[in-house]
């Protein structure tokens, strides 16, 4: 049976996304399978297929492109170019996203909330471990969120209603409930952030790097240890700052700031 892909382009977008979804998981699932029989280690089986699914998505979205919409560069289209200004702008976001998460253990180091410990392990691994993992989920959650399902929104949804959209789906789909606050901003922070950058996805992927970075060096290191002066949900519940009152604060703050600026290139943000 063949698939007469401009009738796909001419649907509404829930039913391309479901379409997409539908055909990605028909092509993982018979792939993903031998590795859960066959490997033990549930670690490894996590790490092999989910970055199986990630390869196949990015090579089912050139495909997407080109067969649905006829656009052969879809990726430059969801902001993924290779660039100059594309490459400042990521070092730019990982530098606010960092330095972002480090200022506010900073100051609850400050305030007394918590006290600072040597680091667990070497300093120097923890940062270039932190950054690599970091720059991968940045990478992979910022193509998925703000790349293909911000643009497949877009076609069909006002600018605004496309961004709560996707702000709200961020949030959702990363199942934890106490969160969902902090990521819906965040959600939204990111949104402004990539039409400040006129639709490129490095300011993005970058300050999405940075947050989880500074996490894996504190966590990962065991580098605070909170004196509960104050109840966790301000601090963050189970040491996650995403999970308290104060990042919500901060990252409220930061979201209202780059849409200032996003508002300088676009009056319609």
């Amino acid at each position: 049976m063949r698939i007469n892909f401009a009738q796909v382009a001419q649907r509404s977008a829930p039913i391309r996304l479901g379409c997409f979804v539908l055909t990605l998981l028909l092509i993982w699932l018979p792939l993903a399978l031998p590795i859960y029989l066959f490997i033990k280690d549930a670690n490894l089986v996590t790490i092999l297929t989910m970055v199986l699914l990630y390869v196949e998505f990015i090579i089912l979205l050139q495909l997407w492109g080109k067969q649905v919409y006829k656009q052969p560069q879809i990726l430059k289209e969801y902001g993924l170019e290779i660039s100059r200004k594309n490459g400042v702008e990521l070092l730019r976001g990982l530098a606010m996203g960092i330095l972002g998460l480090i200022g506010l253990y900073v100051l609850q180091g400050v305030i007394g909330w918590l006290v600072w410990q040597k680091p667990a392990m070497l300093l120097s691994r923890l940062i270039l471990e932190g950054l690599i993992v970091s720059l991968f989920y940045g990478f992979a959650e910022e193509l998925l969120f703000r790349g293909w399902l911000l643009v497949e929104l877009q076609r069909d949804y006002h600018r605004r209603t496309a961004m709560w959209i996707d702000a709200l789906l961020f949030a959702t789909l990363h199942f934890r409930l106490i969160q969902f606050p902090a990521l819906l901003v965040l959600g939204l922070l990111q949104v402004w952030g990539k039409q400040w950058c006129r639709e490129r996805l490095g300011l993005p992927i970058g300050y999405h790097a940075g947050i989880i970075w500074g996490f894996y060096i504190i966590n990962v290191g065991n580098m605070v240890k909170y004196t509960n002066k104050v109840p966790q949900w301000i601090t963050g519940v189970d040491n996650n700052p995403l999970q308290g009152l104060l990042s919500l604060i901060f990252l409220g703050g930061t979201a209202l700031w780059i849409r200032k600026q996003a508002q300088k290139i676009d009056l319609s943000v």
